[in-house]
């Protein structure tokens, strides 16, 4: 005769009641529920509201449904266009300038033969902690053309003073030479951080191999600093096209609309003229040109699988 073992009750063996492994305790959605409150409230409901908005005009103080014409409108605004190139010039000239010194900045502060290094750091990482329209006014001032600090050091060999903030070529110099100091340390501290993960006996294998210090950088360093390198080159993309506080503390987007940036002109749909609807239509060509020159760099940057 066979015996037929009986099968324990469910909760038998841990002491819990039938379905008491089932339930959802209520605790941990109480603790995450004020940060989704706040999320919800500051962020996903200006996003949807926004949105709307771009689909209204405000006619006589009074809003009125006009689907797609502010996007319309953004294909044939000169300014718009004049706003976009000014900001793809940016990015196309100032952030490879950036990203290169900043490499080079994190490749020297990483060297042995350096003493002091974290002095040297904690140095050039100062720009970043100051302030945008702090560092944006401290610029103004010595920018100046009449009483800037640089022009005064400039005539002291001999030069004449230069319009730095009212020429709209030294304007768009200025709003680079500005945007280098403030954010090329602090890419150089992300990637010197990469860069000191890279294993050192892959620079002695290369050193075997007969690789000077080009070679070792070119097949060793890049290949390591990739990850970096492409989330810095994304940060500086976003930052560029969302670029609204040095060019509106400097120039106020002139002269001439030679620093006029889609941040800028923004603002001043918004809050100049109060044409918020199209200023909306403006924020998500933006958001929707980020997502694509974001998803073409980690295309490019990424792994290759």
């Amino acid at each position: 005769m066979t015996a037929t073992l009986a099968r324990p009750r469910e909760g038998a063996a841990t002491g819990r009641r039938p379905g008491a492994a089932r339930r959802r305790r209520p605790a941990p959605y109480l603790f995450v529920l004020p940060a989704l409150l706040l999320f919800g409230v500051f962020k996903i409901y200006p996003i949807c509201w926004s949105f709307l908005l771009s689909l209204h005009r405000t006619v006589d103080g009074k809003e009125q449904f006009a689907g797609a014409d502010n996007y319309t409108r953004l294909l044939h605004d000169p300014l718009f266009w004049t706003a976009l190139k000014n900001t793809g010039a940016i990015l196309a000239v100032q952030v490879p300038v950036m990203l290169a010194l900043a490499t080079g900045l994190a490749v020297s502060l990483n060297s042995r033969l350096l003493r002091g290094r974290s002095v040297f750091r904690m140095g050039f990482f100062l720009p970043m902690v100051t302030g945008l329209v702090a560092y944006g006014i401290i610029f103004s001032v010595l920018l100046n053309k009449d009483y800037g600090l640089v022009n005064w050091v400039l005539g002291l060999f001999g030069a004449g003073p230069v319009p730095w903030l009212t020429d709209p070529l030294w304007a768009k110099v200025s709003l680079g030479l500005a945007l280098t100091w403030h954010y090329t340390g602090y890419n150089a501290v992300i990637l010197l951080a990469r860069l000191q993960t890279i294993p050192g006996e892959l620079y002695d294998a290369a050193a075997v191999d007969g690789a000077g210090a080009w070679g070792a950088f070119r097949h060793v360093t890049l290949p390591g600093l990739r990850p970096a390198l492409l989330l810095t080159t994304v940060m500086s993309t976003i930052g560029t096209l969302q670029l609204f506080d040095e060019p509106f503390i400097l120039t106020g987007g002139g002269p001439d609309n030679a620093t006029l940036t889609i941040g800028v002109y923004l603002y001043q749909n918004a809050f100049k003229y109060f044409d918020f609807g199209y200023a909306s239509a403006i924020a998500y060509a933006l958001a929707v040109l980020i997502a694509v020159l974001g998803l073409i760099q980690f295309k490019a940057l990424g792994d290759e699988k």
